[in-house]
């Protein structure tokens, strides 16, 4: 009997580990076979070395899934095509999984995202080399889908090169194009070229211009040394606080509401004058004037001896103000009495 209650118990302990196991798994990452799913698939006229099954696909940069196949077109879509027609292309799915509200709107806005200029590229992570599947907006016109003749099983996103694919391309360009030089033909240029500089450099008097050039070296020294005193010496100090001074009076200077009214009355002003202009009254004071000035020419013209006759009279008046003025100062009597009177003689009685 107790023999029978151990097994019992040694097999409830077996469930309940099974049943803790389980759950652990199912914690850890069994709630992914429950998410809704999307398939993307994109197509590629080139080389993928590196992206492997399970590399992760991202968003500009955020997480959304990873590859699941990667594959050739023939297989897939080019079955009965003959093989000079087959275009060969890679075929690389990826699943997106995540929130269901999230699939669910990539599977509306898939199209969209590709009229815009959504495409698929492969990227390097860093500088540990492993490939991955980008999700990226780029020029649609640039870079317009591939061509093919099948319908895809899945949502299709056109692709772009990858950056590692177009940095071999160019350095393969570059290699084949140095293959092509003849590089014979350089050599011997290459030799040409330092014999002439040779026989131009050998004339030359080296010393004499090793030594100007320290004697310039020299100069240049001592001219930067000057200007370093001069620049010690100078005043610095008391132009900066000048500076500060003037700025600061200038700020008060702007910032006095006196100076914002005059700023506003020359406006009024210029505005009333452009009314004025506008409306012809500054054109109709201007012919006033000439009309009137046309009238006081004709005056004068017509008056000119006498004015000439005025002016002398009005001179002879003026010297005389003059000669009255003058004997006004020296005989103030006179001008007031008269001349002064005669002198009279008085007898003189002579002595005996």
């Amino acid at each position: 009997m107790e023999e029978k209650k151990r097994y019992v118990r040694l097999g409830l302990f077996v469930i309940v580990s099974l049943a803790i196991l389980l759950g652990m798994l199912f914690i850890l990452g069994g709630r992914s076979l429950f998410q809704p799913k999307l398939t993307l698939e994109t197509y590629f006229d080139q080389s993928v070395s590196g992206l492997g099954l399970g590399a992760p696909i991202q968003y500009r940069g955020v997480p959304l899934g990873q590859v699941t196949s990667i594959t050739t077109s023939d297989p897939l879509y080019e079955r009965d095509v003959p093989v000079e027609r087959r275009r060969a292309y890679i075929v690389v799915r990826a699943e997106l999984s995540g929130d269901p509200d999230q699939v669910r709107q990539w599977k509306r806005d898939v199209a969209d995202h590709v009229r815009r200029g959504l495409r698929a590229q492969t990227q390097m992570a860093g500088v540990t080399g492993q490939q991955y599947l980008a999700l990226d907006y780029f020029d649609p016109a640039k870079y317009p889908p591939l061509e093919f003749d099948w319908t895809p099983d899945y949502l299709y996103v056109p692709s772009v090169p990858s950056l590692t694919g177009q940095l071999i391309g160019n350095i393969q360009q570059f290699l084949a194009s140095l293959n092509e030089i003849e590089i014979k033909d350089l050599g011997r240029n290459l030799n040409a070229l330092v014999e002439t500089l040779n026989r131009k450099i050998d004339p030359l008097p080296v010393a004499e211009l090793s030594a100007q050039a320290m004697d310039l070296l020299k100069d240049a020294r001592a001219m930067v040394q000057r200007a370093d005193r001069v620049i010690a010496a100078a005043p610095v100090d008391q132009a900066v606080q000048k500076i500060a001074s003037a700025s600061a009076r200038l700020d008060s200077l702007l910032a006095n509401p006196g100076l914002s009214r005059t700023v506003d009355n020359a406006a009024a002003f210029t505005g009333s004058l452009k009314a004025i202009a506008d409306a012809g009254s500054l054109d109709r004071v201007v012919q006033n004037l000439d009309r009137t000035i046309q009238r006081i020419d004709a005056l004068v013209g017509d008056n000119q001896y006498d004015a000439r006759v005025l002016v002398q009279d009005l001179r002879a008046t003026a010297d005389n103000l003059r000669t009255l003025s003058e004997n006004a100062k020296r005989y103030p009597a006179g001008i007031l009495f008269g001349a002064p009177p005669e002198k009279v003689a008085l007898p003189v009685k002579e002595s005996k």
